[in-house]
């Protein structure tokens, strides 16, 4: 008796009697009956224990001790003698119309949240991955309230028909608000438009996309619109970069290779180079007068973005802009345009801490469970595996 009692808490199940226990190769099979008890009729609602028949029922359970688990269910059919209504058992560990526990249900459910593949869990679980996935689509997310700040971008999915698709985030708290199956104008409108706290939403992080911006504009009319810092400073990395390719065309083969392995080491800060390094980058722009111009408006820029609140950075990036006139680098015109257009968001994000940096560290994420999933074409599914991901 005491060896049952300590089987029995050790499969976890309640007012379960273990009977037998095999190991057949990889398999643990766990015979088990429930205790006798008395049941309400689902038809009457008279009470009844008289028992009409048994039938073993084969049932899937969660490994144990490196050992795919099946449970063997002695399972009992009540008759009740009032209304003849013939009726199983109620088991606590088993779903109706389940041939799988509780509990391994819940460790798919789980092993969802690992950036793994379908195929890889299912098989972890003893199930196939259509099952898998059947148990995973009873997952539903859903948002019905917006933060009071918003960081929204766009990710490559390829999914439900669309190329990419929208992603919104709470940078204040760190979550993941909805993914949305578009990025056009018209579907934002459409589902921002719904939620009557959107007045409420105080600050907007975005990347420099002037559609959004209008779209912002229109759905919260009383949100500050932040330029994400990182897109802002990759422009100037960018007309750097155009700088460099230019000119290392004109130089002969060994040495236009040795400018392009230095990339790296010309788009570091100068505070952050060693002393060897600085000799290196000095050496390189003795060459080229248009890289060395490039590389001070890089580096001026750099100390734009150290600003410590907006009205200091609009006394810097003023400082910029004349450095500019004067070099007029052909490749830092669209920088500059840029710069002009978005200068009063790239001012606000001097002056709040929110930045697409959460949202860049998702998109990270949803990469690798397309890679891994070699791609999800169904909208809905992708969507909730993201949201069941990063909840």
């Amino acid at each position: 008796m005491l060896y049952k009692d300590y089987t029995q808490e050790l499969i976890g199940f309640k007012d379960a009697t273990v009977t037998n226990v095999e190991r057949k190769g990889n398999y643990i099979h766990i015979y088990i009956v429930m205790k006798r008890k008395v049941h309400k009729c689902p038809r009457c609602g008279k009470d009844t224990d008289h028992v009409h028949d048994y039938r073993m029922q084969k049932v899937k359970d969660i490994s144990s001790f490196g050992s795919y688990t099946f449970i063997h269910l002695k399972k009992r059919r009540y008759a009740c003698p009032y209304c003849n209504k013939r009726f199983y058992e109620e088991i606590p560990f088993l779903p109706r119309y389940q041939r799988i526990t509780n509990r391994l249900i819940a460790f798919i459910l789980n092993s969802f949240r690992e950036v793994t593949s379908i195929k890889s869990l299912a098989n972890t679980a003893n199930v196939s991955p259509t099952t898998a996935i059947r148990i995973f689509d009873h997952i539903r997310y859903s948002n019905k309230s917006l933060p009071r700040a918003i960081s929204m971008d766009e990710f490559r999915g390829n999914a439900g028909g669309e190329k990419f698709q929208c992603i919104l985030t709470d940078p204040e708290n760190k979550r993941v608000l909805d993914i949305l199956p578009n990025r056009k104008g018209e579907d934002l409108y459409r589902y921002f438009s719904k939620f009557k706290d959107r007045h409420n939403v105080k600050y907007v992080v975005i990347d420099m996309s002037g559609p959004y911006r209008s779209l912002i504009k229109t759905v919260f009319p009383r949100a500050q619109i932040i330029a994400d810092r990182y897109h802002v400073v990759r422009q100037v990395a960018w007309a750097f970069e155009n700088v460099r390719k230019a000119e290392q065309k004109k130089f002969y083969e060994q040495r236009r290779k040795y400018f392009k392995r230095s990339r790296k080491l010309l788009l570091k800060r100068p505070d952050k180079l060693t002393s060897t390094e600085v000799e290196e980058v000095e050496a390189m722009l003795r060459i080229s007068e248009r890289l060395r111009q490039a590389y001070v408006l890089k580096n001026e820029f750099y100390k734009v973005m150290d600003s410590k609140s907006s009205h200091e950075a609009k006394k810097n990036l003023a400082r910029w802009y004349m450095l500019f006139y004067g070099y007029n680098l052909p490749e830092f015109h669209d920088c500059f345009r840029a710069f002009t257009n978005w200068q009063k968001e790239i001012l606000n994000s001097f002056d709040v801490p929110y930045t697409n940096g959460y949202t860049e560290g998702v998109n990270n994420k949803i990469k690798v469970i397309k890679r891994n999933a070699y791609g999800i074409r169904n909208f809905e599914r992708f969507r909730n595996r993201i949201l069941h991901v990063m909840a």
